[in-house]
């Protein structure tokens, strides 16, 4: 039997141990035959065994040597799996698979924002799931308006559709982290609120606005688009949008046409 390393606080590792959770994490993905699954961070091997299982094959990126040597080990022969050892926000995803795939992982907490960021650029994984801390998946699928709303809510929903499936207690992991997690459903949206060439300027506007959500949406133009008073209230009412409004009211449709406004 492999003897794993113990786990690496630098690195952010929780292993997931419940094998109940695992296969429902699974079905969530719910991969074919026909599919290629990423998983990011495969650890121990506990879901790659399950992915093998559904999945026609799976490129597993570890960043831990040791951890990566022994998923190597212990598939030897099996063609069907791939080990990639490499950081993963230093992975282009499309380079590793020749066509579509989708994605699957047990993100590090500390990093998992970065990692759903990468995931996001082109090509976009058909599916991802993601086991996550439960604030995170709560801020992701939060509607405008709400208290959990920001960047992140609407830089996801602008270009996907986001679904909590379920919540995962701190017990079903070794060694068990200080918050509950939640399993996240990531679908890229057929009807995305922006085109290929606005992402990244979306992206930062987002982010600077919400790092004025408290301002008003006139002063919010006026101080990063570094406009007047008069030209920042033309930029809104061009997008259409109430100039007392403040970002955290504004939907991922409002926050493209205030991009495409600002551009005017």
């Amino acid at each position: 039997m492999n003897s794993y390393p113990a786990p690496r606080k630098r690195l952010g590792q929780h292993f997931l141990t419940d094998p109940r959770i695992l296969g429902r994490i699974v079905d969530a993905l719910a991969p074919t035959a026909e599919e290629t699954v990423i998983e990011i961070g495969p650890g121990r091997g506990a879901l790659t065994e399950v992915l093998m299982q559904r999945a026609g094959r799976v490129i597993a990126i570890e960043v831990d040597r040791d951890l990566a040597r022994l998923l190597r080990e212990r598939y030897a022969g099996d063609g069907r799996l791939v080990v990639v050892e490499a950081d993963v926000l230093d992975t282009n995803f499309g380079a590793l698979v020749d066509g579509p795939f989708v994605l699957a992982g047990n993100v590090p907490y500390n990093i998992t924002t970065p990692i759903m960021f990468h995931a996001l650029k082109r090509p976009r994984p058909m599916r991802a799931v993601y086991l996550v801390q439960r604030e995170v998946a709560e801020r992701v699928v939060a509607p405008a308006g709400s208290e959990n709303y920001g960047a992140l809510s609407v830089n996801v929903q602008s270009v996907a559709q986001a679904e909590l499936v379920f919540k995962v207690p701190a017990g079903a992991f070794q060694p068990p982290p200080k918050v509950e997690s939640a399993v996240l459903r990531i679908t890229p949206r057929a009807d995305p609120v922006l085109e290929a060439e606005e992402e990244d300027r979306y992206r930062a506007l987002v982010q600077a606005a919400f790092g004025l959500r408290r301002k008003q949406l006139r002063r919010v133009v006026r101080t990063i688009c570094t406009l007047g008073a008069d030209a920042a209230d033309r930029v809104v009412a061009e997008a259409g949008l109430d100039p007392a409004a403040r970002p955290e009211v504004l939907t991922p449709t409002d926050f493209a046409r205030l991009l495409r406004a600002t551009r005017a």
